[in-house]
């Protein structure tokens, strides 16, 4: 007979209860031995999810709890394998393998629809974070953080290393550059101040030992938050989880409270560089920010509302602060929102690509904006669009290719890491009955007034351009580590030669066939013969095919209609993704944009248009290109979605120069971003 949780003596049961929005059970437990917090979603979800997760607030910017991220997951006690990651891959079913470093925490999430897979995914990461290979060999640290790279003799010395080389790449982003900036501006006081991923020029002074002492500390159960989710024995899985590995602990005192920072008594202002090169302008070339600290992140109401508020004034077509600001000129694209999964969560307006002189104005505009939404009231249809859109999204659960469970356990350390219930701001449905009724009674126009307009814990930051910034810097380095090098006595000079030459051997060795053999992989019998089969119905109605997927959606319908794009000429083909970002972003012959947007989520879960191609599997040079329009909508309201999207395909003013030089210009911006964060997907 199967024993239940609570039958488990090495467990407490802290609490229980049904989710009703997950239609899950949750339980919360205690490993008695350790105190290691435990948090369990039992549903019927087959793609099941684990993570392990520790609270690690650094105390500098060398970016160890980064560096011990990547280095955990380079052979441990049972798996010595040296990239068990990529051997894992090459045998798994696995729906999501990964690891995260947040400012605060630190997260070791796996997915898998597959039992045996599943069990294997677990046993190697929890061997992983408790019993890594860094004690035994210091090349991962090297590898991983950083070390002195010298080839020869008269070769330059240099830092190399995979998250020194990851985080200069990171720094090199102006966005990015704001984003960790800002943290370190509002919060002086608290590890948030620091940089958790690492700052290069801070990462080459973390030493080995510091590394492994950081892993004692922190990487221990006592400060760990463990996460199931989905259909599986909860019972095995926590006895499992006990015998192999926590039984091994005794509780040890982990002193990793994130602390609050003190509010500020008045708003503070400063400025950072960012690089760019001798072909790129100056002008237009700088973002301002305005960052206000709202509350904390245990507050399950400001969390929602703030929300709301990003989408409201910032993210809607029409927006009233986005509005402004591009009627003002001030910038080509406004940015910002509500920055959350931080003790103390803030909210950022920036203007991106506007001219340092505009900060004035730009505060007059944000601050001219709030104040006269506070007095004079923030549109009704927006808000409930705004309320509506959110509520579809948490109803609907999609998270694209990220499975829904992996989402559920990192939205649950928005509160739980801080000591509050993990189940928080997953019960949302009380939330959004009462911020229903919160939009007729001034609700948010109060939390414009108290959070963001007479609160001076704020901070005004511009990042402002800086010719050849990065070459300057470089120089400055090779500089540094060429009088280092000249400091050195032969002696030390062989020592480095040598070490050099062992990483790069211990890089391009592969690990031992019985090393590789201890991971564990699935076999042909582990897996399912069948394939899932399609629920595929295919009709023709007036003379369009139809295909039809009957299946279980929780009562939304999704309707996509696809147009062949063949009749365009290959030279037009760009402009069919300039049309799919304009339609929806300008004024149809019914509405104007910013109404469109609020008809479209009062009555849906969103109308998105995109550009497609199918392959030919018989002909590989041929294809098959699509322009899509998909919309999400509850049953009832399907002829709504073919409404819209008709009117905004065969009904939309295409001739308002103003309004698509606006769209444009936000949409360069955007793609340079893009270019700037993830050229490899570019590539």
């Amino acid at each position: 007979m199967r024993m239940t949780v609570k039958e488990l003596d090495a467990y407490q049961v802290i609490s229980e209860k049904y989710v009703k929005e997950l239609n899950s059970e949750g339980i919360i437990l205690e490993h008695k031995k350790t105190g290691a917090r435990i948090f369990l979603l039992s549903n019927e979800d087959e793609n099941k999810v684990f993570t392990i997760g520790f609270r690690t607030p650094p105390s500098d910017s060398t970016g160890v709890p980064h560096i011990l991220e990547h280095s955990v997951l380079c052979g441990s006690e049972k798996f010595p394998v040296k990239d068990p990651f990529v051997e894992l891959v090459k045998g798994s079913l696995n729906t999501f393998l990964n690891a995260m470093t947040y400012p605060d925490k630190t997260v070791y999430p796996v997915a898998s629809c597959n039992d045996k897979d599943f069990q294997n995914l677990m046993n190697v990461y929890m061997d992983a974070v408790l019993h890594p290979g860094i004690y035994n060999e210091e090349k991962i640290f090297m590898q991983e953080g950083w070390h002195y790279e010298l080839e020869s003799e008269e070769s330059p010395l240099v830092y190399n290393g995979v998250v020194y080389n990851e985080m200069k790449g990171a720094f090199s982003s102006p966005e990015s550059v704001l984003d960790r900036y800002t943290r370190n501006v509002l919060f002086p006081d608290t590890c948030y101040s620091n940089e958790s991923g690492g700052a290069p020029d801070a990462i080459p002074s973390l030493t080995y030992e510091q590394f492994l002492d950081f892993h004692r500390r922190y990487y221990h159960p006592s400060n760990s938050f463990i996460y199931l989710y989905g259909d599986m024995d909860m019972a095995e899985k926590l006895d499992w989880l006990d015998r192999e590995y926590l039984s091994r602990y005794d509780r040890q005192p982990v002193d990793s409270a994130i602390h609050m920072q003190k509010p500020f008594e008045k708003p503070v202002e400063r400025e950072i560089y960012y690089s760019i090169t001798e072909t790129e302008p100056e002008e237009q070339a700088t973002y301002l920010s305005v960052n206000t600290v709202v509350g904390d992140d245990l507050d399950p109401i400001h969390y929602m509302a703030f929300q709301i508020l990003e989408y409201t004034l910032i993210d809607a077509p029409g927006a009233p602060l986005k509005e402004e600001l591009v009627k003002a000129g001030i910038g080509q694209d406004i940015l910002g929102g509500y920055e959350n999964g931080i003790l103390q969560p803030y909210f950022s307006v920036i203007a991106k690509d506007a001219d340092r002189e505009q900060l004035g104005e730009f505060l007059a505009v944000v601050k001219g904006t709030l104040r006269k939404l506070a007095d004079q009231g923030i549109n009704r249809k927006s808000l409930l669009a705004g309320i509506n859109y959110y509520e579809f999204r948490y109803r609907e659960a999609d998270f694209g290719s990220a499975p829904k469970g992996l989402m559920y356990g990192l939205q649950s350390m928005d509160s739980w890491l801080y000591d509050g219930d993990p189940l928080m701001h997953l019960e949302y449905e009380k939330t959004f009955e009462f911020l229903k009724k919160a939009v007729e009674e001034g609700y948010f126009e109060n939390l414009i007034k108290t959070c963001l307009l007479d609160n001076p814990f704020e901070a005004v930051i511009t990042v402002s351009p800086k010719r050849n910034l990065t070459a300057i810097e470089d120089e400055k380095l090779r500089e540094k580590l060429a009088e280092y090098k000249k400091s050195l006595s032969d002696t030390e000079i062989k020592t480095l030669i040598e070490k050099t030459r062992e990483l790069k051997l211990y890089q391009d060795t592969s690990s031992p066939k019985e090393e590789l053999e201890k991971i564990p992989l699935l076999k042909r019998e582990d897996i399912e013969k069948q394939p899932e089969k399609l629920c595929l119905e295919v009709k023709e109605i007036d003379n369009t095919t139809v295909l039809a997927h009957n299946m279980f959606t929780s009562g939304i319908g999704y309707l996509k209609v696809l147009f062949d794009t063949n009749r365009v000429p290959a030279e037009d083909l760009p402009y069919v993704g300039l049309l799919k970002s304009v339609l929806g972003y300008v004024n149809t012959k019914e509405h104007t944009y910013s109404d469109l947007a609020s008809e479209i989520y009062l009555n849906s879960g969103g109308i998105s248009l995109s550009v497609t191609s199918f392959p030919n599997l018989e002909e590989p040079e041929k294809f098959t290109g699509a322009f899509t329009a998909s919309a999400r909508v509850l049953y009832e309201k399907l002829d709504f979605g073919f409404s819209l999207i008709g009117e905004m395909l065969a009904d939309s003013i295409l001739d308002d120069e103003k309004r698509l030089c606006e769209i444009v210009a936000e949409m360069k911006s955007r793609s340079q971003a893009k270019l700037n964060s993830a050229a490899h997907s570019a590539a």
